[in-house]
C-alpha cells in the first residue's frame, strides 16, 4: 500500500513539476517577448497551450527506442485484419453475433468485414462445406491478399461434423489450409474470439506455417 501511495505522490511531483516549467517559461517569454516566439499578444491560454506544443516537440528529441521491423510489421497485421465471411450453416449465424456490439470484434482490430477475396485476408470458414463448395472456397482463397490465413469455425467447417457422408468434405483442411480451428457445434463467441487471438500470436510470433507454404490445390490439373 505504502509503494503505491509513493508512486502516486511521485507520478504527482514529476506531473506538478514539470506544469511548473512550463508556466515559468510561459511567463519569462511574455515579460520578454523576444521576436520569433510567437507569444507576443496571445492569451496566457493560448501562450500556455504552444508552449505546452514547443516543450512536447523538445521532449519527443531527446529519447529514442528500437525495435525490430519484422516486429513492427507483425504488429500492424495482427491488428489490422480483414475478414472474409465464408457462412455456409448455422454457425454464420453465430459469426454475425461475434460482430455485433456485446462481443465487439473491433476491439481486435477485425471488424473490416469484406466479401471480395482481393480485400481481405482471413478467410473464416463458417459451416458445412461440400464437395460442389471445394472448388468456389479455393478459388476464394487463391484470391486472397498475401500473406493470408483460415480460421476454420465449428464442427462441419473443421471436420464435417455429423455430416459423415459423400456429399460433405470431412473438414475445409482438405482443400485449403487451415491456421486455427475453432471447436463447437456452434462455436461460441467467446471460443471464436480466443481462436482469433492465438491467430494473432501466432502472427505476432512470426510462427513458421510449413501447412501453408507446401500446399497446393487438389484441382490443379497435372
Amino acid at each position: 500500500m505504502s509503494s503505491k501511495n509513493s508512486m502516486n505522490n511521485s507520478s504527482d511531483n514529476s506531473a506538478s513539476s514539470s506544469s511548473d516549467l512550463l508556466r515559468s517559461a510561459l511567463v519569462d517569454s511574455l515579460q520578454d517577448p523576444t521576436p520569433g516566439t510567437g507569444y507576443a499578444g496571445l492569451t496566457p491560454d493560448v501562450a500556455l497551450h504552444q508552449a505546452q506544443l514547443r516543450a512536447g516537440e523538445d521532449l519527443s528529441r531527446s529519447f529514442a527506442f528500437t525495435t525490430r521491423l519484422e516486429a513492427v510489421v507483425a504488429w500492424g497485421r495482427k491488428n489490422a485484419l480483414w475478414p472474409l465471411p465464408y457462412g455456409t450453416a448455422c454457425c454464420g449465424i453465430e459469426l454475425m453475433s461475434v460482430m455485433g456490439p456485446r462481443y465487439d470484434l473491433a476491439r481486435f482490430g477485425a471488424e473490416v468485414v469484406r466479401f471480395s477475396p482481393r480485400q481481405a485476408d482471413l478467410l473464416i470458414v463458417a459451416g458445412t462445406i461440400t464437395e460442389k463448395m471445394g472448388p468456389v472456397l479455393v478459388q476464394i482463397y487463391q484470391q486472397m491478399l498475401d500473406p493470408k490465413y483460415v480460421l476454420s469455425m465449428g464442427a462441419c467447417a473443421s471436420s464435417g461434423g455429423f455430416y459423415r457422408a459423400y456429399h460433405v468434405l470431412q473438414g475445409a483442411d482438405k482443400v485449403i489450409p487451415v491456421d486455427v480451428y475453432v471447436p463447437g457445434c456452434p462455436p461460441t463467441p467467446e471460443a471464436v474470439l480466443d481462436g482469433l487471438m492465438v491467430l494473432q500470436k501466432m502472427i505476432a510470433n512470426n510462427q513458421p506455417r510449413p501447412w501453408k507454404e507446401n500446399w497446393k490445390s487438389p484441382y490443379d490439373k497435372a
